[in-house]
């Protein structure tokens, strides 16, 4: 299995920006709305319990794990604290995982794609959610997270924040601004007790 290192490194070059991630992401999704309109079958998950929210439970839309791989940046920096500590849960259904791996084969290439869901999987903890839900906002309901990161503005508007929050405790940021927030060592008494050790992993492993 490649590193975080290595894949950051083949996708130096593709040429794109956070705006043709945010484009393709889009494009998939219009796509899968269609198709679900016309398919009458629905694909309900086993109920199972749902963690605790935790504000160590992180979910990153497809777009943002898209432009973490494809464009560095913001989306980079955001998924940077998460993956250098282990007590901080990545939460993805499948279907998250899906739109972020046809988002890079499409603006990359199959391969890299491919290798980068092996890595993906290997770091986010999996979740069930209904056909047709929002992949990012069911992961976070289902998972007991309590952060969503994502480049749609639809989603970062104070009013679906507020929205959200009626039905579950969330915060929708994009990753500039959670970037900006994350404090390592602020959180970890709060999930995990004691003096803050410091990050226990490298994030490019």
């Amino acid at each position: 299995m490649e590193t975080w290192a290595s894949l950051f490194e083949r996708a130096t070059a593709v040429a794109v920006d956070a705006a043709d991630v945010t484009a393709a992401l889009a494009e998939r999704r219009d796509r899968e709305v269609e198709a679900s309109d016309s398919d009458d079958s629905a694909d309900a998950p086993a109920a199972s319990e749902r963690p605790e929210p935790s504000p160590a439970r992180v979910v990153a839309d497809a777009d943002v794990l898209a432009a973490d791989l494809l464009v560095g940046g913001p989306a980079r920096e955001a998924l940077d604290g998460p993956r250098a500590h282990s007590w901080v849960t990545l939460v993805a259904s499948d279907a998250l995982l899906d739109d972020a791996e046809a988002v890079v084969a499409t603006l990359a290439d199959s391969t890299l794609a491919a290798d980068w869901r092996e890595r993906i999987e290997a770091w986010r903890e999996s979740v069930a959610q209904p056909r047709g839900d929002h992949p990012a906002l069911a992961s976070a309901y289902r998972g007991g997270a309590m952060h969503v990161l994502s480049l749609d503005d639809r989603l970062t508007a104070a009013g679906t924040a507020a929205g959200l929050n009626d039905r579950f405790p969330v915060s929708v940021r994009e990753p500039q601004a959670f970037a900006a927030l994350f404090d390592a060592e602020r959180l970890y008494p709060e999930v995990g007790g004691g003096e803050y050790p410091g990050p226990d992993r490298d994030p490019r492993e």
